[in-house]
């Protein structure tokens, strides 16, 4: 089940195994997601787009402190 975090008015939401971003996440979100090969940042701009870094954090704290600092300075 998907977790969300709100930080400055941005929801965070940390998917869950089996969840989609289209499914759990809404314009103005930032999704974090686990996979292999590390802790992926994606954001839903106003349109609906997903867009990432281009490389993956190596844990779940890294991932988190950077989505809390990009909703800071609103890079979503």
């Amino acid at each position: 089940m998907a977790t969300v975090i709100m930080h400055r008015k941005v929801n965070i939401v940390v998917l869950g195994v089996d969840e989609s971003i289209a499914a759990c996440c809404k314009p103005g979100d930032i999704a974090i997601v686990a996979h292999i090969d590390g802790w992926w940042n994606n954001f839903i701009d106003p349109s609906g787009a997903i867009h990432g870094y281009d490389r993956p954090y190596a844990s779940y704290k890294e991932a988190l402190w950077a989505a809390k600092a990009a909703a800071e300075y609103g890079v979503t």
